[in-house]
């Protein structure tokens, strides 16, 4: 008894078109054909197409089944690679749905990592802080990523933060000068609590001090930018002074 291409297909549980493809790579070989031009595929042709779309289902890529042969009817060391793989692939996915959850239950958005779902409800943070985590998500790594959501929390917050963000593109001098030698203060007590801040952006320092003052110039106005000035002069100099290194990463709302 012979069967006809699409009477194979449909028995082997796949489609014409695969049957087609397999015969184009060379896992199926190609049946003889009867006096009217069609093809006629038997048992041993049946039984290639099975164990190929038994394979195909499994996960195997076509290169993969043709290194395989039709030797070997249990490739025993190929399947256990395949297992291993299906481990990492079913951990990956309990990641991602963890993830999604956290997503979830935070009304995270698309845009943060799942690290600063310890913020809450994102719409809390202001627009700046906003876009701020957003590119920290990306240009920190996973530990470090930690320790800026927990300043990104209510409870890291001070008044001069709110006081910032709310500082008008035309303040004068002497409110720019002012705020900035409070928030030196409140960056001092900052690390004290967060003593992690003194590692973002340690793993290369001059990409995340660019990567700030390109933020910050798109998103604060210019009397906010003069603050971060300010700030850092004035960091630079109690720096100097304790003999510690220069550069300590700003809270957000407040990047240099």
């Amino acid at each position: 008894m012979t069967w006809s291409t699409r009477e194979i297909a449909d028995l082997a549980g796949t489609s014409l078109r695969s049957v087609r493809h397999y015969h184009d790579v060379g896992l199926l070989p190609e049946p003889e054909r009867r006096s009217n031009g069609y093809k006629q595929y038997g048992v041993t042709h049946l039984i290639r197409l099975l164990r190929i779309t038994r394979l195909v289902g499994l996960g195997f890529g076509l290169a993969q089944i043709a290194e395989l042969g039709d030797a070997d009817e249990h490739p025993e060391e190929a399947l256990r690679a395949l297992d291993a793989d299906l481990v990492a692939q079913i951990e990956r996915l309990q990641e991602v749905r963890e993830e999604v959850a956290a997503m979830l239950e935070a009304r995270l958005p698309t845009d943060l990592p799942a690290e600063f779902a310890v913020v809450g409800k994102a719409a809390t943070l202001s627009e700046p802080d906003r876009r701020f985590a957003t590119v920290m998500g990306r240009l920190l790594p996973a530990d470090q990523r930690s320790v800026y959501a927990e300043l990104l929390t209510d409870d890291a917050r001070s008044a001069t933060d709110d006081e910032f963000d709310a500082l008008p593109p035309d303040a004068d001098e002497n409110a720019r000068d002012d705020l900035a030698r409070r928030m030196l203060e409140d960056l001092h007590v900052l690390r004290e609590r967060f003593p992690g801040i003194d590692r973002l952006g340690a793993s290369d320092p001059q990409h995340y001090r660019r990567t700030v003052e390109q933020v910050s110039a798109e998103v604060f106005n210019p009397a906010q930018l003069d603050v971060l000035r300010r700030l850092r002069a004035l960091g630079r100099v109690r720096a100097a002074r304790r003999d510690a290194a220069p550069g300590t990463p700003p809270p957000p709302g407040t990047s240099s």
